[in-house]
């Protein structure tokens, strides 16, 4: 008899234990409803991501006005906030696609300097030396270029040559298909020199415009630390260049040819030294050079295009 009341009081006690923990987790769950956590980052803008997803929306229906309005009123209300930055980078994308490239540019700097905490920083900086390229490519004029009008007498050659610029980046920028110009035609000219910087320890080529870095490419150099260090000039430039390989000519046309598709000759003490391409794309990014610097070969065309003879090209450790 003991036993079975020991047994029943046992029971009732635990019923009531049970009781109490469950009204006191309803009334800790009811308070935190009343009262959210400072600890819990609630926005101050309950309705941002309906509104996201709306822009989302206007832009999947075609209603790009309205959707840029949309993301642009996100941003002023999110500014430093996850829909801020995704609204960022969709307006950026949509300024690209329409080739407002200095308005994409700004917006994907501000995306670097104000929302590090999401951006991918690799990707952003990608579509920035991609803007900065479409414009170098392009008729915007920036305040490292101006505007020319072409004077009786005058060829491509002669422009290039009074600015230290290339003819092949002022055809690019101007969407020239011949070298023929016509007197009072206006082309966007480069008037600021450009400078390279190659960092051997991180297999990485700079190119800069001023102080302003516009391309970053992966390179390879010489093995045993072969690549001379210091500063100097590009001296020559080839199209298809001739390989002499211990005293041998190997043509361009030759799949022998180490040097790829272009030539850009450094003012080394010890000739021999420059920028080529490569039949070898996959030793792009090691030290595994005779001491030159190795490039893909579409983009030692896109350097060999931009850089006139006379460029600065620093190399480092």
């Amino acid at each position: 008899m003991n036993k079975n009341i020991l047994k029943i009081s046992v029971v009732i006690a635990l019923v009531l234990l049970i009781v109490v923990i469950v009204k006191f987790s309803m009334g800790f769950l009811n308070s935190k409803k009343l009262k959210p956590s400072t600890d819990v980052v609630v926005s101050v803008f309950p309705d941002e991501s309906a509104q996201l997803k709306n822009a989302k929306a206007f832009l999947t229906d075609g209603n790009r006005a309205e959707a840029i309005r949309t993301l642009e009123k996100i941003v002023s209300i999110s500014k430093g906030g996850r829909d801020g930055y995704e609204s960022l980078i969709i307006l950026s994308d949509i300024y690209y696609k329409d080739e407002n490239f200095t308005k994409a540019k700004e917006l994907y700097l501000t995306i670097i300097n104000e929302y590090s905490q999401f951006c991918n920083y690799a990707d952003i900086q990608g579509k920035i030396a991609s803007i900065r390229m479409a414009i170098l490519f392009s008729k915007i004029i920036t305040p490292d270029s101006e505007l020319y009008v072409v004077m009786p007498g005058d060829s491509l050659i002669k422009i290039a040559n009074k600015y230290s610029t290339t003819v092949d980046l002022i055809k690019r920028a101007n969407d020239l298909r011949s070298d023929l110009i016509m007197p009072g035609t206006k082309l966007k000219v480069q008037k600021v020199s450009f400078h390279i910087i190659i960092d051997k320890s991180q297999s990485i080529l700079t190119l800069l415009l001023g102080d302003e870095v516009i391309k970053s490419y992966i390179v390879s150099t010489g093995k045993n630390n072969s690549t001379p260090t210091g500063t100097f000039k590009i001296k020559d430039k080839l199209v298809r260049p001739v390989w002499y390989n211990r005293g041998v000519a190997v043509p361009a046309d030759n799949p022998e040819n180490v040097l790829g598709s272009r030539w850009m000759g450094l003012t080394t003490e010890e000739g021999g030294y420059g920028i080529h391409g490569t039949i070898e794309p996959e030793s792009i990014g090691y030290q595994c050079t005779d001491g030159c610097v190795r490039m893909r070969n579409e983009e030692v065309e896109e350097l060999y295009a931009i850089v006139p003879v006379g460029t600065g090209v620093t190399i480092v450790d």
